[in-house]
């Protein structure tokens, strides 16, 4: 009884000036997180700025499929916002309708970079690997490391869902769903800049 009312307590000090543990811990996590892709971009940038016959992404990567993916990536992140609106209004059917949706985008995005790397793994006349090239090292450890980033987010988001189907969130106690939003808002924001920076410049 103890250790719950100190877990109450601790859900319920967030406040308009307060983010809460559990909020302020998952920005400190991000921030870090973020440093980690920044590197890997400069890297990127350096490799492909001092590194001799570098391909045109455009003729070498599949980009209105990889577009599409992006697409359905930033449609998943608003339907992260449906899912946290839908629990602050008291609607749990919606939250956790919303939240199998998100994972739904989630796991598409997954399933076509799949199909992208094995297109460019097994390509007949070019293939594309992380040993062929520095083009195919940088790009497969890029967009790779982000797939484990989208991967752990459907997991994520498959307890929180478990939980939710559950009753475990209210109008009044809904932070770790607002939380995971900010991991998978995050995960999509990473990749627009990975779309960005590899595909399209």
């Amino acid at each position: 009884m103890a250790h719950a009312a100190v877990m109450n307590h601790v859900d319920r000090y967030e406040t308009g000036l307060t983010p809460g543990w559990g909020k302020l811990m998952m920005w400190l996590f991000l921030c870090s997180d973020a440093m980690s892709f920044a590197g890997l971009l400069a890297a990127y940038g350096a490799v492909r700025i001092f590194g001799a016959h570098w391909p045109v992404p455009a003729e070498v990567l599949d980009v209105p499929l990889t577009a599409v993916n992006t697409f359905i990536l930033i449609c998943s992140s608003v339907s992260m916002v449906w899912s946290l609106a839908a629990i602050r209004r008291g609607d749990r059917n919606g939250l956790v309708r919303w939240l199998l949706v998100t994972m739904l985008g989630g796991s598409i995005f997954l399933g076509i970079q799949v199909y992208e790397w094995t297109h460019l793994l097994t390509h007949e006349a070019h293939p594309l690997s992380i040993q062929s090239s520095l083009f195919g090292a940088t790009f497969f450890i890029l967009t790779g490391f982000h797939g484990c980033h989208v991967f752990s987010g459907v997991v994520y988001l498959g307890c929180i869902a478990v939980r939710a189907a559950r009753g475990g969130y209210t109008p009044e106690d809904n932070s770790p769903v607002e939380i995971a939003g900010l991991y998978w808002h995050f995960v999509d924001l990473i990749w627009i800049l990975v779309f960005t920076f590899v595909y399209l410049i």
